[in-house]
């Protein structure tokens, strides 16, 4: 009988993704494990392995198309399955095995996947500890370490305290909560074409992300503003002068390297800014670790990779992470998990000529900093003795939008503060960052 291939549970709730390549035809012998699809959710390319050894006799998607988890993509013949009959699944993991036992792929991008052919482990063995059983390229890592070893049930590893669900209070039922106001229907759209030629684009993939996670930014958050001005001046003979030592190294000693670290230490100056709202369970939850987003411009849209631990990483090496990290982002060679785990964001229109602008923030963080492009212009410099004296400076806007259920204008103005006085003075950030 032939055997139907579906569209996976990839994960941490996506239930849709966009096929962006079809990697075999009619008629084709696959292998189990063999790459068959390349499918992007959430902004983010998985490749997914067939889970049979057989001939495909049927491809029922194309690229360009929307799927749904559970759809039918690619029919096999009698094939032979990874699997003939399921294990009945106990709180333990099953022993490794020589052979794969699972009939579904197992999640992971197409670095891990990569990692593993390069260190011969059979993902299907690998414990997962990702969000929504995805194997990390950590888990790949460790299993390849004990795989010399007798195996053995890895121990559970521990849930974030922020992805346990709160307690209810103990007078909810008391004080049961108000409904959230739901928000009007949209009205219905004119007929277009009838004032002339019109084309219909469907929105997908990035586009499509981006446009959900946005109106729900918008529609959770209120958001509130406030610009600044930084004189780059020394910053960037600072930068000159070591641009190319960087370089060499394989990065880019860019103002959003500088940004990234100064950040890191207002976050920690005002650890309500690297934090999330519950509003159900009422409580700010405050996160000890600082992964920053940074806004990455490619030709399908916005895309937000994360830079994770910043605080623990020099000035190169943030400039030579974050500078593989955006080319890997363009190139569509960027891991779901790399873009996930943001604590707070950063997004700079300056690459582009933009100045002033606010961001959205990007839920469920509480803060996002705009970067505009450094410009000379006039500015008062008032000398030690008091006088003053108009000379040519390298100003840049910054704009920070925070949520003001957890931030007040105050901490607002308080936190920009300290980045203006960070990155105005090279002094100032070697000192941050230590």
């Amino acid at each position: 009988m032939p055997r139907f291939f579906k569209l996976p549970d990839l994960g941490e709730g996506v239930h849709e993704g966009e096929v962006i390549a079809v990697h075999v035809s009619v008629g084709q012998h696959v292998k189990e494990g063999d790459i068959i699809l390349e499918v992007e959710t959430d902004k983010a390319a998985v490749e997914i392995p067939s889970p049979f050894t057989g001939s495909v006799t049927e491809i029922q998607v194309q690229a360009g198309e929307i799927v749904k988890v559970g759809d039918i993509m690619i029919v096999f013949d009698d094939a032979e399955s990874v699997q003939a009959a399921a294990p009945v699944q106990t709180g333990a993991p099953p022993l490794e095995s020589p052979k794969s036992t699972s009939m579904t792929p197992v999640p992971a991008s197409p670095a891990t996947r990569r990692l593993a052919r390069q260190l011969g482990v059979d993902l299907q063995q690998v414990t997962p500890t990702g969000h929504g059983g995805v194997v990390t390229a950590d888990d790949v890592q460790a299993f390849a370490k004990k795989s010399g070893q007798t195996a053995a049930p890895p121990e559970a590893k521990p849930i974030p305290a922020e992805s346990v669900p709160p307690a209810p209070p103990a007078d909810e039922k008391a004080h049961p909560a108000e409904p959230a106001p739901s928000a009007p229907p949209p009205p219905r759209m004119p007929d277009f074409s009838s004032w002339g030629t019109v084309e219909r684009i469907p929105m997908r993939s990035i586009r499509r992300a981006t446009a959900k996670q946005m109106a729900t930014a918008w529609a959770q958050i209120p958001h509130v503003n406030s610009q600044d001005t930084i004189d780059l001046t020394r910053l960037e003979e600072f930068r000159r002068n070591h641009r190319a030592d960087i370089e060499a190294m394989g990065g880019r000693l860019t103002h959003t390297v500088f940004m990234i670290k100064a950040a890191a230490a207002a976050l920690k100056a005002f650890p309500r800014f690297n934090a999330s709202l519950d509003a159900d369970a009422q409580e700010i939850i405050i996160k000890h670790y600082y992964h920053i987003g940074v806004a990455v411009n490619t030709v399908r849209g916005l895309v937000v990779p994360v830079i994770r631990d910043v605080d623990r990483k020099s000035i190169k090496e943030l400039a030579v992470e974050l500078h593989e990290c955006v080319q890997r982002t363009r190139d569509r060679k960027i891991s779901r998990e790399e873009l996930q785990g943001g604590t707070f964001t950063i997004t700079n229109a300056g690459a582009m000529g933009g100045g002033f602008f606010t961001p959205i923030i990007n839920y469920p963080q509480v803060a996002i900093l705009g970067m505009g492009q450094g410009r000379m212009q006039p500015a008062v410099i008032t000398e030690r003795d008091g006088v003053h004296r108009v000379t040519p400076r390298l100003i840049m806007p910054v704009v920070l939008c925070i949520d003001h259920r957890v931030l007040d204008g105050a901490d607002a103005i308080e936190f920009l503060r300290m980045l203006v006085a960070t990155l105005q003075d090279p002094e100032e950030l070697l000192m941050a960052m230590t």
